[in-house]
């Protein structure tokens, strides 16, 4: 054999197992959405499937309450998790490793474990609500009010992914450099100003990179509604995730879902352009 053959060599079965797995699927998705089921076979109807997603109103209601919670989401979880990183990375801070492992944790816990727990600390006769009922708060009905059950997800989602992001945050404010926040001290700018002025400016590629990726994970959001409220109450909490696996896996329209997936891709892509050039990086 070559040695110039010798790389592909290795590289062969990684190369055959991406096409098997993400190249064919990506196409054949794509081939699908252009295409409905008729007595059992799937025929080519062009555009008919993108034209009934306009006219969907449950699709309308999922993207409307996907973007409700990425809206309100995603940013209240990266403030906290920015805060978080900022204090965890103090000197004067004791303990601060149990503290990084403590907050880090819901993060390695799993999707279903956790949605399943919230489920049963949110019930009318839940340890959350008796809690309140113990400081004279009235019953909230978390998962059977729409209003409710929209903070229900939000609140998971905030507790499970703020420590992900803030050991993504921690990791960057280590190669700070302590001369700048010396020079600031020296100038007289206390710790919140050396927050905004010098720990923010500082992590702005981080902060880019860490809200692209938190607002493809919610465009995709699946398991909280899923194992929380089923998409309900009355399509309360349905979101495009949901949506799609519903018409694949429940309805069989596996041509609906992938042209419902492909919106998904096209609003991502519209997203993470718009934060890029917002922010001013190439």
């Amino acid at each position: 054999m070559s040695k110039k053959l010798i790389p592909y060599f290795f590289l062969g079965p990684a190369l055959l197992l991406f096409i098997c797995f993400t190249v064919y699927p990506v196409i054949s998705s794509l081939i699908l959405s252009f295409q409905t089921q008729e007595a059992g076979q799937y025929v080519f109807t062009g555009l008919d499937n993108y034209i009934r997603l306009m006219k969907d109103t449950i699709f309308l209601k999922a993207l409307s309450n996907t973007f409700i919670i990425l809206i309100i989401q995603v940013p209240i979880m990266l403030f906290l998790a920015l805060l978080l990183a900022s204090a965890l990375n103090s000197q004067l801070l004791k303990l601060r490793g149990i503290f990084r492992v403590g907050f880090f944790m819901p993060a390695v816990t799993s999707l279903v474990a956790y949605s399943i727990l919230f489920s049963v600390m949110l019930q009318d006769t839940g340890v959350i609500n008796r809690f309140l009922g113990f400081l004279g708060v009235d019953q909230i009905r978390w998962l059977s009010d729409a209003f409710w059950a929209k903070v229900s997800i939000i609140l998971a989602m905030t507790w499970r992914w703020t420590g992900y992001n803030m050991v993504i945050y921690l990791a960057a404010m280590q190669n700070i450099s302590e001369e700048l926040y010396e020079a600031a001290s020296l100038d007289g700018a206390g710790k919140i100003k050396q927050f905004f002025y010098i720990t923010v400016p500082q992590l702005k590629p981080v902060i880019l990179f860490t809200a692209i990726i938190s607002t493809i994970s919610t465009l995709q959001l699946f398991d909280e509604p899923y194992n929380l409220t089923n998409g309900g109450p009355s399509d309360a909490t349905m979101t495009l995730g949901l949506y799609i696996f519903k018409n694949g896996f429940e309805y069989y329209d596996f041509g609906y879902a992938s042209a419902i997936a492909y919106v998904v891709v096209i609003i991502v892509a519209i997203l993470s352009f718009i934060q890029m050039k917002v922010t001013g990086d190439e």
